[in-house]
């Protein structure tokens, strides 16, 4: 089941992916332009009851801020190889994907990917699959690098 999960998000990874780059372009040249979730540019941010990490993201720069978050979370649960962990991580992501600014949504839908392979790999006692790695480091450098560098924030892989 997690498999078909894995396939699915790689689908439509593929699909932000390739509509990311036409979308960054009109909100660097306008700032009035830029999509935020209030008027004055300050996004809102809820809490995750678990961990105290924002898992809704409201503007670009929270985005990017919320996804370095999460992957310091997923690399943190790595050592420990937890399906648990990985899952948290993963319905986390989802909820960020739903919420982050469609220039940045990528980059939850490819970690939401790498977490839910690790999960079903460490159950087995695997890691994640070459490609849901693939798909995260091509999210960073293709689909949010340059909004995310345009916002000072750098993402960490």
């Amino acid at each position: 089941m997690k498999k078909i999960l894995a396939a699915a998000a790689v689908a439509g990874l593929a699909g932000l992916t390739a509509c990311a780059p036409s979308t960054p372009a009109p909100a660097s040249t306008t700032a009035s332009a830029t999509p935020t979730s209030s008027a004055a540019g300050t996004p809102k941010a809820t809490s995750s009851k678990s961990s105290g990490t924002p898992v809704a993201a409201g503007g670009v720069k929270e985005a990017c801020e919320l996804f370095n978050t999460l992957y310091a979370g997923y690399k943190a649960a790595v050592p420990q190889n937890d399906p648990n962990a990985f899952e948290d991580i993963y319905l986390k992501s989802e909820e960020a994907k739903d919420t982050a600014p469609r220039d940045v949504a990528g980059l939850f839908a490819a970690l939401s990917l790498l977490a839910i392979d690790h999960s079903a790999a460490a159950e087995s006692g695997g890691g994640p699959e070459q490609a849901s790695k693939d798909a995260v480091r091509d999210a960073v450098f293709g689909n949010a690098g340059g909004a995310c560098t345009a916002e000072d924030v750098t993402l960490r892989l």
